[in-house]
């Protein structure tokens, strides 16, 4: 409830205004009586000589004082004093009116009336005692809520597309890559092998030497394409003794050349070799490989495989999804720290 009590005494251009906030208050609570003077702006103006911590008058007292000033109309100025009241006892206070002096001339203001009254007391069950309430909640407020609730649902959002992602990352299978390095037989090597396999099988003392030609002279054919580099298994005798020229090789031409023609007669017109004819071309043949060999050579091979265009699509969707699934991790780690952090403050 709220009154207000106005006096205004005017003499020779002064004016007092006495006006109190509230004529009710319970025990303990403050109101406040504000002293206002209006008088020229060189007036002299002497308030009472108030003091914290005293008795306004007797059961109500003096809290604190409170300056200021403002200037008026007509030339004029307003000085006024607050002061802050208090009670702890129930009574009705007649509050004096305040005298000032304006001038060194006395001036006064409104007598004023203060009602202090105090809480209900339970007489009749004077032994029951209640706790203090608890500190009280905060009003909800949406505005500070519903960032926190946005920020979720995009962690939510964030979620579902990662889990699309990881989805997507598994049925794009990974692409194999590695090189594989695997011990390359050099052609020397090769060619001897499949010789010893000819020694293992008797075949020089073969009753069908169409075969042990035919598996010889292939043998040769094999080692001169791996070692010269011309394709000497589509050749006819005369074509690769004339490449083997060519090359610039002449190691044991004329025995290599006998060779091949003593197995074309073998092939094709059933020709009988001699005794110990087969066993010569054999030597022959182990001859030309070992004084034609390469040494020296790496023997193994590094395989990189090729990938396709399908291939390297595959392995680009893969590296891209990656790195979304990473970014997303980490935007989700920060924004969930930073929600909990949020709502504990809230809380």
């Amino acid at each position: 409830m709220l009154a207000l009590t106005l006096l205004q005494t005017q003499a020779q251009g002064v004016f007092v205004e006495q006006k109190i906030d509230s004529i009710g208050i319970f025990i303990g609570q403050q109101a406040h009586v504000t002293v206002t003077v209006t008088a020229g702006e060189g007036a002299q103006v002497v308030f009472p000589d108030w003091k914290p911590q005293t008795y306004l008058v007797p059961g109500v007292e003096l809290l604190a004082i409170e300056s200021d000033s403002s200037d008026a109309d007509n030339g004029q100025k307003s000085r006024s004093r607050r002061l802050t009241i208090t009670s702890f006892d129930e009574n009705i206070y007649s509050l004096p009116p305040v005298e000032v002096k304006v001038d060194g001339k006395p001036f006064k203001g409104e007598q004023l009336a203060l009602k202090v009254v105090t809480m209900d007391v339970d007489t009749l069950h004077p032994n029951e005692f209640f706790p203090p309430k608890d500190v009280q909640d905060n009003p909800f407020s949406w505005s500070e809520w519903s960032p926190l609730l946005w920020l979720s649902l995009l962690i939510v959002a964030l979620l579902l597309l990662g889990l699309w992602l990881r989805k997507r990352l598994k049925a794009n299978k990974p692409i194999i890559t590695s090189i594989r390095i695997i011990k390359k037989i050099l052609p020397h090597q090769r060619a001897m092998k499949a010789i010893d396999q000819i020694k293992a099988e008797h075949m020089t003392t073969s009753e069908d030497p169409k075969e042990y030609y035919t598996r010889l002279t292939d043998t040769l054919r094999q080692y001169i394409n791996e070692r010269f580099g011309f394709n000497a298994m589509e050749m006819t005798t005369p074509e690769i003794i004339y490449n083997l020229q060519q090359s610039g090789d002449q190691t044991m031409i004329g025995e290599l050349k006998e060779l091949f023609e003593t197995a074309d007669l073998v092939k094709f017109a059933k020709y009988s070799t001699l005794i110990g004819e087969n066993d010569l071309n054999l030597v022959n043949a182990i001859n030309f490989i070992d004084q034609t060999k390469l040494e020296g050579q790496p023997t193994e091979e590094r395989i990189v495989p090729q990938l396709s265009d399908d291939d390297k699509k595959t392995q680009q969707n893969r590296l891209i999804i990656k790195t979304l699934l990473w970014a997303i991790a980490v935007v989700e780690v920060v924004l969930l720290v930073y929600v909990i952090y949020r709502i504990v403050q809230l809380l």
